[in-house]
């Protein structure tokens, strides 16, 4: 696979997933990788170009020596526009992809056409003005199981219980064939290793972009799903939203925060219909 040298040294691996006409520009949430956005691409080749990346640290991305800034999935984001030849690609992100996306924007800006973001990972407020840096996502990442005895044994263990037995099966397929490495033993790990993980989910909050969202001009729309388990569902975007010169919101009855992963034809039309 192809890779995207960034500005600080990282080889970010991304992959073309094939498709004519306007190039769209792929980017995954913490602790998954660019792979997982398959199903939903397949039913856009016919109208776009797509082309996903695996962040730093995530799925064949080696971590960065300074750490797990989300500044550094943009400036991943920008490196892979650059090296892959994408002219004012539209993008779509999900979660920390869609963070990626905005702060790639904003350190330059024209660089997409358009953005679609499933409830991007906005906090209203950094880091600093919480009374706790305590991160019960950072926690469980660092508990999370990561080798398992074959990546069938890992498919059948996530398919069968919260929150992965929601996943649209080729999501969850893609999830394991892309997101984990053969071990001398016999064993498969996760490539996403659990301290980096959880390292990611303790920057999420320390990037600001929240209170520059009046800097986009590219239009931007802003989905959720009603049954998400997050603070960045459809509340949080009607509030955000405002902000955006051209923005508008897009909430999903019946999806939660792995929305692009639950429903790839609900997600799909979407994102043509905010393209075309």
């Amino acid at each position: 696979m192809p890779t995207a040298p960034t500005s600080d040294g990282v080889s970010v691996n991304y992959t073309d997933l094939g498709g004519e006409g306007p190039a769209i520009l792929f980017a995954h949430a913490t602790g998954f990788h660019g792979h997982v956005w398959r199903p939903v691409a397949d039913r856009l080749t016919d109208a776009f170009h797509a082309v996903t990346f695996d962040e730093r640290g995530h799925g064949d991305t080696p971590a960065s020596p300074s750490g797990q800034s989300w500044l550094g999935f943009a400036d991943d984001a920008l490196a892979v526009v650059d090296h892959a030849g994408l002219e004012k690609p539209f993008a779509v992100g999900h979660s920390a992809g869609g963070a990626a996306l905005l702060l790639a924007e904003l350190t330059r800006p024209g660089t997409f056409a358009g953005l679609w973001l499933f409830e991007a990972i906005l906090p209203p407020v950094r880091a600093a003005d919480f009374p706790s840096r305590a991160n019960p996502l950072a926690e469980g990442a660092r508990r999370r199981r990561e080798v398992f005895p074959t990546k069938q044994a890992a498919y059948d263990n996530y398919a069968g219980k919260p929150p992965f037995s929601i996943l649209d099966p080729a999501a969850l397929r893609a999830y394991v064939d892309f997101g984990f490495e053969d071990l001398d033993d016999g064993t498969v790990r996760l490539k996403c290793r659990g301290e980096v993980e959880a390292a990611t989910f303790e920057m999420s909050s320390e990037h600001g972009a929240a209170a520059r969202l009046g800097e986009i001009t590219c239009p931007v729309v802003l989905a959720s799903g009603a049954r998400t388990d997050t603070p960045f569902g459809p509340d949080l975007m009607d509030r955000l939203v405002v902000e955006l010169p051209h923005g508008t919101t897009e909430p999903f009855a019946d999806l939660g925060h792995f929305g692009p992963l639950q429903d790839p034809d609900l997600v799909a039309t979407s994102i043509r219909a905010a393209f075309s």
